[in-house]
């Protein structure tokens, strides 16, 4: 196997309702609220979802959005720029966390 994802998996997503039919049925009855036109656009909702799937690193998410977010009329400079945001959201969570170390390390060092 050259990679575990394997992108012609992504239009199988569906399969996941064989096993357990209502529980795949409340996910993608909410799934689909959640992106429908609200306060938000369906092309704002995406390119967060685009952003969102950068920051969790789900390849397939990535896919999907990347369609999506060409479809719903985003390009690809907003498309990068969401993408920049999650990285910056990602090193900011990480770096805050170093307080915990230093926090830590102090107690220790006491």
């Amino acid at each position: 196997m050259d990679s575990y994802y394997r992108a012609q998996d992504l239009p199988k997503f569906g399969e996941i309702a064989e096993d357990s039919p209502e529980l795949a049925a409340r996910f993608f009855e909410y799934y689909g609220a959640v992106f429908q036109e609200g306060e938000l656009t369906e092309r704002e909702k995406a390119l967060i979802a685009l952003a969102v799937a950068h920051a969790i690193q789900c390849p397939y998410c990535i896919d999907a959005y990347t369609q999506t977010c060409l479809e719903k009329g985003s390009n690809l400079g907003e498309m990068t720029e969401a993408v920049h945001v999650a990285a910056a959201i990602r090193a900011g969570a990480s770096l805050i966390h170093g307080l915990q170390m230093r926090n830590t390390a102090k107690k220790i060092s006491l």
